[in-house]
């Protein structure tokens, strides 16, 4: 799995006062199941290390990237490379983006930008970052700060991890059958987002036979994909966890039902992660052969050495 990434977060000296702001978590630890394409828009645009500091002018909607001192506008330089660089990572299939926050060139959202008057408003998007964005709509992006929230790394990363598959399916050909198979494995990922979007895809496949699968497949990813970005809450995943429970009701030894209602009312609480309730259906779904929630994405999102449902 192929994951952009801004480089001086991976410990490269690439800033413009010749340092980097390197990101462990992302170098050392996610770094082990992804594969990263690493982009210094300032850089690889031809600006030396070090170099004067920028910063955004003008529109909000449309700002100049101009250094601080000498008032040097640099914008056309970086959206030229900007459209030569996304060129060549379309060619890439990436996953997602991770940029570096408050950038001018790869802040994804809330970067200041200064009025003529020198007024700084938090409103814009680095140059690179908007572009890229505008250029990939569908691909889960995410900036180094906000990726501190534990809510929101985890939400981020599964979200990699769910079109990381659907790359996978498309690499095999899509079909009806594929289409139909990959939102069965992500119905309970996806009830734990967002419950219209769940009922409203789910309709859309129960009727994939009648439509062009590259047509439908179009729609129905742009859809999960937005759909994901709604983050999952403490309820919504109760309402997952219960829905799982119901798979049991003839399984489960009395003993063993109030062990997990216990469990799961803990985590309703916030009294324990959510890792404790879904640990221990993954035990009953392995102890009682449940195969249909064997292969649910919900109960095994992503790798467990990341560690992002042990404080959510």
């Amino acid at each position: 799995m192929k994951i952009g990434i801004s480089t001086c977060l991976l410990g490269e000296n690439v800033r413009y006062d010749g340092g980097h702001k390197l990101d462990r978590y992302l170098r050392d630890l996610l770094g082990k199941f992804v594969t990263y394409m690493p982009v210094c828009p300032e850089t690889e645009s031809g600006l030396p290390v070090p170099r004067e500091a920028m910063r955004l002018v003008g529109e909000p909607s449309s700002p100049r990237l101009v250094t601080i001192q000498t008032g040097v506008d640099h914008t056309r330089r970086l959206e030229n490379w900007g459209r030569r660089k996304l060129d060549e990572l379309d060619k890439e299939e990436l996953c997602g983006f991770i940029f570096k926050s408050r950038s001018p060139s790869s802040g994804m959202e809330r970067v200041k930008v200064y009025s003529d008057k020198g007024h700084p408003a938090p409103k814009g998007r680095g140059i690179f970052a908007g572009m890229f964005m505008d250029r990939f709509p569908l691909l889960p992006v995410e900036e180094d700060g906000r990726l501190h929230d534990p809510n929101l790394r985890e939400n981020f990363i599964a979200r990699i991890f769910v079109f990381s598959r659907w790359r996978q399916v498309l690499e095999k050909g899509l079909t009806t059958g594929r289409l139909v198979k990959f939102h069965t494995r992500h119905k309970l990922l996806l009830m734990s987002h967002n419950i219209n979007a769940y009922r409203e895809l789910g309709r859309m496949v129960a009727a994939a036979g009648e439509y062009d699968p590259e047509v439908l497949g179009a729609e129905y990813i742009s859809k999960l994909m937005s759909a994901l970005k709604l983050y999952s809450t403490v309820k919504k995943n109760v309402n997952v966890l219960q829905h799982i429970m119901g798979h049991f009701k003839k399984d489960l030894t009395r003993d063993e039902k109030q062990e997990l209602l216990e469990i799961i009312n803990s985590y309703s609480e916030s009294l324990v992660p959510i890792i404790v309730p879904v640990t221990l259906l993954n035990h009953y779904v392995r102890k009682y052969d449940k195969h249909y929630l064997q292969e649910q994405v919900y109960l095994n999102p992503h790798p467990l050495e990341l560690r992002l449902r042990n404080h959510v």
